[in-house]
């Protein structure tokens, strides 16, 4: 039985489907989709391609995304890998000196998001492809509602938005934050997108609408070529995974950092967290401690796995993992330096599904920075991602490489028990990503609690020396933590030598979205009050 706790929102529950998104507008295109006929990988695009209109700020037609899909007839999983490769162009002597710039058509790599979706829709969707566009091609041809969220972004992006004329005029009102209320009206992208959803993803990738694109983000100063997105493929994958206390954790695979939500997964089960509380001090001190030792591990090993061995078997292995469970002290934080700092994907959006049949879907999906590059690629109206910016330039795994794919934070995870789908659920927020996904399955298993109540529980996240401050929040050393958790319990993490960076509600970085399916086959769906998001059954 799940634990009784107290939520904002109310949990929702149905008996055939449910999604759960950080936009109502996406969630209601997944939804409708379903009662459509289609099922998880149906409604996975139609919510997807909708967040990119409703969400232009996290992701779109320009970005990356990754979707993990769980097929019922079959008893296993697929990832679907849209992750853009470094054009052919990004040769690091290019970077010498000046570095990486952080926005601008030069920061922008080949987009892969439309690629794994058109993928997957051809190998296991049902309904027409055009027909998952319309929310997205009507919401961007009549307008999207600004709300506070939209507006904390505009105004954290406005140097960026204003260097570019067609972003200006598209994502701000007379140059400023636009009101609550105030239509964003994407037109360009709005017959962007009925190209897409007429001519597929050839469209995108090899015809004009290539050729557009290309011309486009070179006339700004842009490196990718018509023959980067010509050579682009989106790649099939087996997703990784563990045990986690009886329940499998499937997880997105490298060049994804889903294994390191799995290794903390491994060193956490080491100990009896039910016994401890949820959030107790103890509990949020060995979670914390998990996580420094995973992240090391991190620095090591995680890259694109076509260009070196990324060593799972070591990494998730037993004999690991108890040796990292041993390295804890119990009563003191301990520091665990990276060997070098790591780049942060900050803004980004996280979905996910459960259809009648038992198909589900954990997807993930950015265009990095806020509002990406902050380039509209001319009349395509596509807004360029800013990529490029999460590459190192020196000696690293994720070093800089023509043609390789980027180290992603974005990560989307599924729980199976008795092989189905029995929890999915995930969030946005760069590093943290991983973070918080640790503390919400360890409240869905160990904790029992509700998909609402897990989305709206009390977070933290941790930053350690080497490791750019987990932005917007804490810095090298820290240990960012929302002060719901409680007097007492800040005032033991604090005697365990943990540097707080207290918080009141964290806004908009992590927002979890939740699905769970309870013994009597009802999905119950969460959404988190902390952005947009809404869940949505029937």
């Amino acid at each position: 039985m799940l634990e009784l706790r107290r939520s904002h929102r109310p949990l929702i529950m149905g008996q055939s489907g449910a999604v759960a998104s950080n936009h109502p507008f996406a969630t209601q295109a997944g939804l409708d989709a379903l009662r459509a006929g289609g099922n998880a990988a149906d409604a996975a695009v139609a919510v997807a391609i909708t967040l990119g209109v409703a969400e232009p700020m996290m992701s779109g037609l320009g970005g990356d995304g990754f979707y993990n899909l769980w097929l019922a007839a079959e008893g296993r999983g697929r990832v679907y890998n849209g992750s853009g490769s470094a054009p052919a162009a990004a040769d690091p002597a290019r970077y010498a000196g000046s570095g990486m710039p952080p926005d601008g058509a030069g920061a922008a790599s080949t987009p892969g998001s439309l690629g794994a979706l058109a993928a997957m829709h051809a190998a296991h969707g049902r309904l027409p492809w055009a027909s998952l566009f319309r929310t997205a091609i009507a919401l961007a041809a009549e307008g999207l509602p600004v709300t506070q969220n939209y507006r904390r972004y505009a105004k954290m992006s406005l140097g960026r938005l204003r260097k570019d004329a067609l972003a200006t005029a598209t994502y701000l009102h007379e140059g400023d934050v636009p009101a609550v209320g105030h239509l964003i009206r994407q037109i360009a992208l709005a017959r962007t997108l009925e190209e897409v959803a007429h001519g597929g993803y050839e469209a995108f990738y090899r015809g004009a609408l290539a050729r557009r694109l290309a011309a486009a983000t070179q006339g700004r100063g842009g490196i990718i070529a018509e023959a980067d997105l010509a050579g682009f493929e989106a790649e099939m994958q087996a997703p990784v995974g563990i045990t986690y206390r009886g329940y499998d954790i499937l997880q997105t695979p490298p060049n994804s950092m889903g294994f390191v939500l799995l290794q903390e997964l491994k060193i956490v089960e080491r100990f009896d967290l039910a016994s401890l509380g949820h959030n107790s001090a103890d509990a949020i001190h060995i979670q914390v401690e998990a996580k420094k030792r995973a992240f090391r591990d991190r620095e090591r090993y995680a890259t694109d796995p076509r260009f070196a061995e990324v060593p799972l078997e070591h990494i998730l292995s037993e004999t690991h993992a108890d040796a990292m469970a041993d390295d804890i002290d119990l009563h003191r934080a301990s520091e665990v330096p990276l060997t070098l700092p790591a780049p942060n994907e900050g803004n980004t959006t996280y979905f996910c599904i459960v259809d009648a049949e038992g198909n589900a879907v954990s997807a993930i999906q950015s265009i990095n920075n806020p509002f990406g590059s902050g380039v509209v690629a001319g009349e395509t109206g596509i807004l360029l991602n800013n990529r490029m910016t999460t590459w190192h330039l020196g000696s690293h795994p994720n070093a800089l490489k023509p043609g390789k794919r980027v180290r992603h934070t974005m990560n989307a995870p599924m729980i199976l028990k008795d092989g189905k789908p029995w929890g999915v659920v995930g969030t946005p927020g760069a590093d943290n990503q991983v973070q918080v996904n640790l503390q919400a399955i360890t409240a869905l298993i160990d904790f029992n609690l509700d998909p609402q109540a897990v989305v709206e529980a009390p977070r933290w996240f941790s930053s350690q020396p080497g490791q750019e401050a987990n932005w917007p929040h804490g810095g090298n050393d820290a240990l960012t933590i929302e002060e719901d958790v409680g007097e007492a319990t800040l005032a033991r993490l604090t005697a365990k030598g943990h540097h707080l960076q207290r918080q009141g509600h964290i806004e908009g970085t992590c927002s979890l979205e939740c699905i769970r399916v309870l013994e009597n086959g009802v999905r119950a769906a969460g959404s988190d009050p902390r952005r947009d998001g809404w869940a949505g059954a029937y």
